[in-house]
């Protein structure tokens, strides 16, 4: 598969490093695996017209404005705590929220906030574990050659390993894929270290917000977003709306 091309894999670790990042000409793969785009991609898999990032609760409230009531569902977090008259962010309580036909507009702590600060790239796509493999065949037919940016949200500034090992599955299955000529960086090799050396829902349930779900009793949440491309949607940023 595209052995003709020769791409450039580069993770960041944490959306902050995105300050210092060119991304024009970039193809950017963000993830927020507990739970953002993990969300995101349950949602237009189940039949969501669209996903709206926004950057905080103020963002979400007037973007909701423009839209008919019924025709939306709102829900967000800040800090792990869901906002008040937001139904949960997570995946499994969004889909009690009968999200096919209408539009889900979303405020996260990390992963909108990441999305939309992907947006110089040439390409922006939401992935998680839940879309792994659909996620990387979409970007190595539809952008051969270009250099592939992996974005981990994180936290606040801080690495999160969740997404540190999300961003070791996409590099794995890259790697299985391209050229061994193609270039990547230390921070791709050392993702897929991760990736390859623990079981997936081991690795989340050991992360800091894994243990936080563990004592809200939402471990069946990280479960779900533990599974290896159980998914085929593939949310692609377009004029600010995440599409499949």
């Amino acid at each position: 598969m595209n052995m003709l091309f020769r791409h450039k894999v580069h993770v960041l670790c944490r959306k902050e490093e995105l300050d210092h990042e060119r991304l024009e000409g970039k193809v950017a793969i963000v993830l927020d695996v507990l739970f953002a785009t993990s969300t995101i991609i349950t949602a237009l898999a189940n039949g969501a017209t669209e996903v709206i990032p926004t950057l905080d609760e103020a963002g979400a409230r007037a973007e909701a404005q423009k839209h008919a009531q019924g025709s939306y569902i709102l829900a967000g977090e800040l800090y792990a705590e869901t906002l008040p008259g937001f139904a949960s962010p997570t995946p499994l309580a969004l889909l009690e929220e009968k999200i096919a036909g209408r539009k889900l507009i979303y405020s996260t702590t990390n992963g909108t906030v990441a999305l939309r600060q992907s947006a110089r790239a040439d390409h922006v796509y939401a992935a998680a574990l839940l879309n792994g493999e659909a996620v990387v065949n979409r970007v190595l037919a539809r952008h051969p050659g270009k250099t592939i940016l992996i974005v981990c949200s994180g936290s606040m500034g801080m690495v999160n390993l969740e997404d540190l090992y999300g961003a070791g599955y996409l590099v794995d299955l890259l790697s299985r894929a391209l050229d061994e000529n193609s270039d990547f960086s230390d921070a791709a090799l050392a993702a897929r270290s991760l990736f390859r050396s623990e079981d997936a829902a081991d690795c989340l349930l050991r992360a800091r917000v894994g243990r936080m779900m563990v004592e809200r009793n939402l471990t069946h949440e990280v479960h779900f977003a533990a599974r290896l491309s159980a998914l085929d949607a593939v949310p692609v940023l377009e004029g600010g709306r995440l599409v499949a």
